[in-house]
């Protein structure tokens, strides 16, 4: 059972969230002193835009003497420009991330302060296989600061019924549905082509159903030509059927996902099923609330493929998203943030605001909470698939060294373009290794 020490209402949140710009990238925040040392950036959009803003008034207010300052940007805009301030020593204090190869990164070059032993209150909350991920080695450099994010298959159930397509729960009966919305002139998938990391679900999905886990872990560590396997191959090859079927429309190169343009296409009627986060239900609520009520959008797992080698209940997206503090950043300063990270995320309230939201949180025990929520069936069944996983793969442009990440953007785009092979893409990410 939750127990809130300050209640804080998702009004509330949305109060605060409307008084500030989303667009673009900006220097606002709630409570936030502009002479304050601490600082931290972060990203908009999905619930936990809302949840962070509320964490940081609310610390503000009761710390006037250890504010924290926010910058907000637009995904794509952060990830171009905090690598270059983490390197130039001019970050936040603060740092929003996603594990995997950036942060092994900020750990060899000394960027980011190793937390074990500072946040036990907060560890002791978290799933462990979520605390896991914030792990270098032995040690703590990152602690989750959101909802778990498995990717979902989401689907239009009204344009499901007018079809009277049945929802896919293989391979063969994807590629059906696909043909049978393409013949009714309605796009079978939402993609957002034009911010390319979408694109990743289709090849971590199909790799991993065909192949397992084993096959990326193989890339993970290196291994001489890992991406030559049959099975990355295969899914490469699914995935320029698919764009041959029409799967994707002709205007997927254009769409971003930043405005949530992919999840429009679904609400509005436009596109069939989107391959997204779990993160975009919340976009659905605040964006399509009719919708969503009406019963209109719905969620499976991805589809099994046959002879595949993959746990069928394997997922993949991000575990959570992080934070880590500056190793640039003042002791004192290093202090204060710490502080904040250890009683402020995933407190009871900042918990239950996530679960009012339509966010999944990585603490063990909600199952009767999230059943008495009002958006139970997406939050049990997303619960489930996290805590249900024998395998959570975290996404691969984040796995992976940031070098090796843009290339696999880079390539990817390429082969579902047509143009290139999924020989040629191989021989491009071999040569990353």
């Amino acid at each position: 059972m939750i127990r809130s020490r300050r209640r804080m209402t998702l009004g509330t949140a949305l109060m605060a969230t409307a008084a500030l710009a989303l667009s673009g990238c900006g220097t606002s925040g709630p409570g936030e002193s502009a002479a304050g040392e601490a600082s931290a950036w972060a990203t908009t959009g999905s619930v936990h835009e809302r949840i962070w803003k509320e964490s940081f008034q609310t610390w503000n207010s009761e710390n006037p003497d250890s504010e924290i300052s926010v910058e907000w940007f637009n995904n794509d805009a952060y990830k171009e420009k905090i690598r270059t301030a983490i390197g130039a020593g001019t970050g936040p204090s603060l740092v929003f991330g996603w594990g995997g190869g950036t942060l092994a990164d900020y750990v060899d070059q000394d960027k980011v302060v190793d937390l074990t032993g500072k946040v036990t209150n907060l560890v002791d909350r978290v799933l462990p296989s979520v605390v896991k991920n914030g792990m270098i080695g032995d040690k703590l450099y990152a602690v989750p600061n959101s909802q778990s994010q498995p990717v979902v298959l989401y689907y239009n159930t009204e344009l499901f019924g007018s079809v009277g397509v049945d929802v896919p729960e293989t391979w063969d009966e994807l590629l059906s549905a696909v043909d049978a919305f393409v013949d009714a002139g309605v796009t079978p998938f939402a993609l957002a082509g034009a911010s390319k990391w979408p694109e990743l679900m289709w090849i971590q999905y199909l790799t991993d159903r065909i192949g397992g886990p084993e096959v990326f872990d193989a890339v993970l560590a290196g291994e001489e030509n890992a991406w030559s396997d049959p099975a990355i191959i295969e899914a490469l090859e699914k995935i320029q059927e698919l764009v041959d079927r029409g799967a994707f429309g002709d205007g997927y190169g254009s769409v971003v996902a930043d405005t949530r343009a992919d999840a429009a296409l679904l609400h509005t009627g436009k596109a069939a099923m989107l391959l997204q986060g779990s993160w975009l239900y919340s976009s659905f609520l605040t964006d399509a609330p009719e919708f969503v009520e009406r019963g209109g959008l719905a969620t499976t797992r991805f589809p099994t493929i046959e002879g595949g080698a993959g746990d069928p209940a394997n997922i993949v997206g991000n575990p959570a998203n992080y934070w880590s503090v500056s190793a640039d950043a003042s002791e004192e300063v290093q202090d204060a943030v710490t502080s904040y990270l250890d009683e402020m995320v995933f407190s009871d309230d900042y918990t239950t605001q996530l679960i009012e939201g339509g966010g999944v949180p990585p603490v063990a025990g909600l199952e009767e909470e999230l059943a008495k929520s009002d958006n139970a069936d997406f939050l049990t069944f997303a619960y489930g698939l996290v805590k249900n996983a024998p395998h959570f793969q975290l996404s691969w442009d984040q796995a992976l060294r940031p070098s090796q990440a843009q290339e696999l953007l880079t390539n990817l785009d390429l082969v579902f373009l047509k143009t290139s092979t999924p020989e040629e893409f191989v021989d491009a990410m071999n040569g990353t290794l």
